[in-house]
């Protein structure tokens, strides 16, 4: 596979994102955990999920989910509910949100985003060659960013992915309460019927036996001698 499908494949599957939901939500209502537990977990990926941690979201759901007792797999698939194509929609109300939290007033448009994240990966090239030279260590872009994007963005964050965190655990709750009754019914209904197989077969062989007990004994014997 080349670079180009690849790229494509990572920003929209193939399948299409309704059936990697529908995948996780199976995954989600199969793990064997107490549903208030399970949707603890759900509650904690999907806060980390929303929340910018790039590279750190696996570890942070994992501690997350440890912390108030909730199932970590369920946490860790819950990180899965941002994607490429909504993230950039959610990054942009999130910033929205936490500059006027923060009383910030710049221009949230492509160039200003764009020149932040250039300004701060020069300081970062920058301080790495400063590194091997008598060069000093420069911070103004990596502050620029620290404190109009990426603080911004975190505070901003926080009040919508706890909303649809807290919604996500209350409709959690009753999809894996019902998928474990639906299934212990079922269990119940195999082994009822493996039950009654057990019976069915446990009495055609006692009348197997009874007859070839009988026919043993001369019962019904036809043959020379028999009066």
């Amino acid at each position: 596979m080349g670079w180009g499908p690849w790229l494509r494949e990572q920003v929209y599957p193939r399948g299409g994102f309704k059936r990697a939901i529908r995948y996780v939500v199976y995954r989600m209502r199969r793990l064997p955990d107490q549903p208030h537990r399970v949707a603890r977990g759900v509650f904690a990926g999907s806060l980390i999920g929303f929340l910018p941690l790039p590279g750190l979201q696996f570890v942070a759901a994992w501690g997350a989910a440890r912390l108030i007792r909730g199932n970590v797999l369920a946490s860790l698939l819950a990180t899965f509910n941002t994607n490429p194509v909504t993230t950039p929609f959610f990054a942009v109300l999130a910033m929205t949100l936490g500059h006027w939290i923060m009383g910030i007033e710049a221009p949230l448009n492509a160039d200003y985003i764009l020149g932040a994240f250039s300004n701060a990966g020069q300081d970062l090239w920058y301080n790495f060659t400063a590194l091997f030279g008598p060069e000093k260590a420069r911070w103004g872009g990596l502050f620029e960013f620290w404190n109009e994007i990426y603080l911004p963005y975190f505070i901003g964050a926080l009040g919508p992915a706890i909303l649809i965190s807290g919604a996500a655990y209350y409709v959690t709750i009753p999809l894996v309460e019902a998928y474990q009754k639906a299934r212990a019914a079922k269990a119940k209904e195999r082994s009822e019927r493996r039950r009654s197989l057990r019976e069915t077969v446990a009495t055609a062989a006692a009348k197997l036996k009874r007859k070839a007990e009988r026919d043993d004994s001369g019962e019904g014997d036809d043959g020379p001698g028999t009066p």
